[in-house]
């Protein structure tokens, strides 16, 4: 497993062609298919940019960034479908370990809806379980679809544009490092807060029980 992960970052030693195919293929599995919530989407994206502007790799930028739109786009439909047929509980078991994970897509698309699935696309092992969990909550499918869209354009076709300009604009190149460094460090982070905070409450939870026991 990790030498094919290291296959996929490593993506500057392949043809033109395999570029297309693995870029292609991530973003859809990492998009909606729940093997794929480890997939290292963001780093790909930017890089494949970074290739296409170096001359002679053969690689297209409409190319690349007409794919990404459209992987990301199938991916997400089909996790929506199979959220809104299977529902919870093959979710859950499906998950397994990173059940954890699908509680905090829960509770993400709860409180923002629609703008849930756009900014998903940006949050490593969120962005795999939203538009399952958005299929599961019944959201109505054009609302979903033109997330979708967005979310597609702005975080896939975005991100390969962006490594495309940062080649030559070394400050664009700094700065979605930055991002992409925040991003990374908030999906640890984040979990960890949450249960630091679930086991301080735990023994004021406990105390009160003991308390109002008969």
């Amino acid at each position: 497993m990790s030498e094919w992960l290291s296959g996929l970052t490593d993506i500057e030693n392949l043809s033109a062609g395999a570029v297309y195919v693995v870029l292609f293929t991530l973003v859809f599995v990492e998009s909606g298919l729940l093997v794929g919530f480890f997939l290292p989407g963001d780093s790909v994206l930017f890089t494949a940019g970074l290739l296409a502007a170096e001359p002679g790799t053969g690689l297209s930028l409409p190319v690349l960034a007409g794919g990404v739109f459209v992987a990301a786009v199938a991916g997400d439909a089909v996790g929506y479908w199979s959220g809104r047929r299977l529902g919870r509980p093959w979710l859950l078991r499906r998950a397994g370990r990173a059940a954890r994970h699908v509680e905090r897509a829960e509770r993400f698309y709860e409180r923002h809806g629609w703008w849930a699935v756009v900014v998903a696309r940006f949050i490593p092992w969120v962005r795999t379980f939203t538009p399952i969990v958005a299929g599961i909550g019944r959201m109505s499918y054009p609302r979903f679809l033109s997330a979708n869209l967005v979310g597609a354009a702005v975080w896939g076709s975005g991100l390969v544009v962006l490594g495309y300009v940062g080649h030559s604009v070394p400050a664009v190149k700094w700065a979605a490092y930055v991002v992409a460094g925040v991003a990374i460090l908030a999906s640890f982070v984040v979990p960890l807060v949450g249960w630091a905070r679930r086991r301080r409450d735990r023994p004021a939870d406990a105390a009160t029980g003991e308390r109002h026991a008969p």
